[in-house]
């Protein structure tokens, strides 16, 4: 995921700068390495040992223009954060409402089980405290959780769930037990646990458990 983290952000950007000048290409350049350095940072030292100085150093900058971009470690996270957000993906739609649920959770998955998805994930958790953190998680599950409705409407357009069957509560429970198993139990990570997570989630859709009373 790190080399894909600056390959697509240096050609989405690098695609918006197209009409601008050369030091426009080097300012992306800049962004791109320095959001490769944080994210490498954090695989190896966890939030607790980011520095602004180990950042510049990663990324062969000067501190300067990290403390004069990002001013601080949360505005360094926030930007990887809402990159690594940003790439978002389509709804799946396997044409029934268990694989649906079954490629959501392997999705969820592959994140989980990427050292850089690792990596941001610990960090959420550790500064999610901080305002400007909070708001790109809060924004995260918001767009997480649109792309869960579509599986839903389509689910109980075809019959397969009950109306009034919430989202927002199906999106929680296929996503926490990866994220147990992550940040408290320490059991394995794999295609079984993400595969009994969507099938425990389509059980309980079924029977009416995330219809809102």
């Amino acid at each position: 995921m790190t080399e894909r983290l600056m390959q697509r952000f240096v050609a989405s950007d690098v695609e918006a700068h197209m009409t601008q000048t050369r030091p426009g290409g080097r300012t992306a350049r800049t962004r791109a390495a320095v959001l490769q350095a944080t994210v490498d940072e954090l695989i190896e030292s966890g939030y607790a040992g980011l520095s602004m100085e180990s950042v510049a150093h990663r990324a062969g900058v000067h501190k300067a223009t990290v403390y004069r971009r990002w001013g601080t470690l949360d505005g360094l996270l926030v930007d990887a954060l809402t990159f690594f957000a940003d790439q978002s993906v389509p709804a799946p739609d396997t044409g029934g409402i268990d694989g649906d649920l079954r490629e959501l959770a392997r999705s969820a998955l592959a994140v989980l089980t990427d050292r850089a998805g690792q990596a941001l994930v610990r960090a959420m958790v550790s500064a999610g405290h901080h305002d400007q953190v909070a708001q790109v998680i809060r924004a995260f599950w918001a767009e997480h959780t649109t792309m869960v409705a579509e599986i839903v409407t389509r689910a109980v357009r075809r019959g397969e769930l009950p109306s009034g069957t919430q989202p927002t509560d199906v999106s929680r429970a296929i996503g926490a037990p990866l994220y147990m198993r992550l940040l408290v139990t320490a059991e394995p990570l794999d295609s079984a646990a993400a595969d009994q997570s969507a099938a425990a989630v389509a059980a309980a859709a079924r029977a009416g458990v995330f219809v809102s009373s």
